[in-house]
């Protein structure tokens, strides 16, 4: 009987220590993964954005998204602050005495993130197999350029131009279509501009999970010949939503909201003022400008661009649209830029009476008892159109029209999408338009380059400048010259002449914002416009 309860009791024993163990197994086994779990997350930066990521094909464009493909591509030459021009993936170049031929010596400890070599020969596959899609390309002034690409050695690679084109190293630093593909990435034909096979490319960064229009993961990539990111991980969470990306960040789901837009103004100030967060403000990235149609008879008068320029009170209408978020522009382009810094320019502050002394001597007067100013017998009334989806145009729209009533002169403001914003300043279908330069490493050339080709609306715009002609002649001289001095000359007229006459007036400094949580560390912007900001950000463990 005893043996029968003793052997029972030990068996019961047994049980219950099995069970305990088992639970206690099971409890350490669960800590052990919320620790792994909250490790790997305090290495992990988890960001918002608005749009898909793309395919990730370093070639072609929308939906492809610039900062993603700069993750994971890179290019022969990087822009730095000031618009230096730093050797990336290739160490050192030389530039022939007629500027047509490029000599590339590429770094020899480059791999792909494979494990494949990165070499002349992969470099001018990259280039061939853009080159023979000029038609998706040819905005980039070097690529049209192209006469021969050619590999030299395993390490050395030599691009010859049939025209000498000095934007050709600062045009290397855009983030695509020239950055580079891994031999693993081409489909069979070689065509990439119908798609790629995997994502591989030399940068930091390898896509490791995608789930379209939800996520992206990022993992470092540990063969990075270059700085390796302190973070493990990015995480890209895809939320369209403004006010949703901002709640999401409230409770902690984001690490990092950055960029132009990526937050409303009244979101940023809200939650800069809780004192719970960090916040970082770029330089200027373009500049926010009025174009001005003097192909348009009411706007062809320099007298009326002016008072126009004088009736509005620029710096209150900055300062109150944006919170102090852009600064009041004195120069179309940011002094940041190339061959920007010296430029002098006619200094126009807010004159309500040298408005109405301008107009007045343009012919343009003001009936008794009326409000809009009239000239053989028409109405001094100008349509501006803007972005219906951009609400500081909207504002500032909304602004001008009040402080030109002032001065009698009736603006008709005109809301439309972007798409057709972008096309009826390409028709010459407007008054007055909204537009903002394209920023580093784009600029300067490529600005004042849109303003000589016809079709795209700023030549049509300068139409009734008396030296228009000589403009054109200076900007393509710009480009082509080999002498320094020579092209700081041209700049420095070329700007002056475009600004002073009137049809392009500087409104704001556009800048980008950022806002993270406490334990991120290290956030800069990158000064080319395009480029991801991740690889410096650490987070506090």
């Amino acid at each position: 009987m005893f043996n029968a309860i003793n052997s029972r009791n030990i068996f019961l024993t047994f049980i219950f220590i099995f069970l305990l163990s088992t639970l206690l197994l099971g409890c350490t086994n669960t800590s052990d993964e919320a620790t792994t779990s909250k490790n790997e997350k305090e290495n992990i930066l988890t960001v918002a954005w608005p749009r898909d990521v793309g395919e990730m094909n370093p070639h072609v464009y929308n939906p492809s998204q610039l900062f993603a493909q700069s993750m994971v591509y890179e290019p022969l030459v990087s822009y730095g602050d000031g618009g230096e021009l730093k050797p990336h993936l290739a160490e050192s170049w030389e530039i022939s005495k007629d500027g047509k031929e490029y000599t590339f010596h590429l770094r020899k400890d480059v791999k792909f993130s494979d494990g494949t070599s990165f070499n002349a020969k992969i470099v001018k596959k990259n280039f061939d197999t853009i080159l023979n899609h000029m038609d998706l390309h040819s905005w980039l002034g070097f690529l049209s350029k192209i006469s021969n690409t050619e590999v030299i050695d395993e390490n050395t690679f030599k691009m010859t131009l049939t025209d000498p084109y000095y934007p050709t190293v600062q045009e290397l630093a855009v983030v695509r279509p020239v950055r580079f593909l891994g031999e693993a990435g081409f489909p069979e034909d070689g065509d990439t501009s119908k798609g790629v096979v995997k994502a591989v490319g030399t940068g930091p960064w390898i896509l490791e999970e995608y789930k379209k229009d939800e996520y992206a993961i990022f993992k470092r990539n540990e063969k990075y010949w270059g700085q390796l990111p302190s973070l493990e991980k990015i995480q890209v969470k895809i939320i369209p939503d403004a006010e949703t990306r901002v709640l999401a960040f409230e409770k902690g789901e984001i690490d990092l909201i950055y960029g132009e837009g990526m937050i409303s103004i009244d979101s940023f100030k809200q939650l800069e003022s809780t004192g719970n967060y960090k916040t970082s403000i770029s330089e200027p990235v373009a500049t926010r400008q009025l174009v001005m149609n003097s192909a348009r008879d009411k706007l062809s008068d320099e007298r009326v661009r002016q008072a126009l320029h004088y009736g509005f009170n620029k710096d209150a209408m900055v300062k109150g649209i944006t919170s102090g978020l852009e600064e009041p522009a004195d120069h179309i382009l940011p002094t940041n830029l190339p061959y920007t810094s010296d430029i002098d320019v006619k200094s126009i502050k807010y004159d309500v009476e040298k408005a109405k002394s301008l107009l007045d001597e343009a012919g343009w007067t003001l009936p008794k008892g009326k409000t809009v100013r009239e000239k053989d017998g028409k109405l001094l009334d100008v349509d501006l159109m803007y972005n219906s989806a951009e609400t500081i145009q909207k504002a500032m729209a909304e602004t001008l029209q009040s402080e030109w009533a002032a001065i009698g002169v009736k603006l008709n403001i005109v809301p439309v999408e972007l798409a057709v914003q972008v096309q009826r300043f390409k028709d010459n279908d407007f008054d007055i338009n909204f537009f903002s330069n394209y920023g580093a490493p784009y600029d300067p050339h490529t600005f004042i380059n849109i303003v000589a080709k016809e079709g795209f609306g700023f030549n049509e715009a300068i139409s009734a400048y008396p030296n228009k002609a000589e403009i054109i002649q200076q900007i393509a001289r710009v480009t082509q010259t080999t002498d320094e001095t020579e092209r700081q000359q041209l700049y420095t007229t070329i700007l002056t002449s475009l600004q002073d006459q009137g049809a392009i007036v500087p409104i704001s400094y556009l800048k980008k914002t950022a806002i993270y949580q406490k334990d991120v560390n290290n956030f800069t912007f990158p000064a080319n416009r395009d480029e991801h900001p991740f690889t410096g950000i650490s987070i506090e463990q």
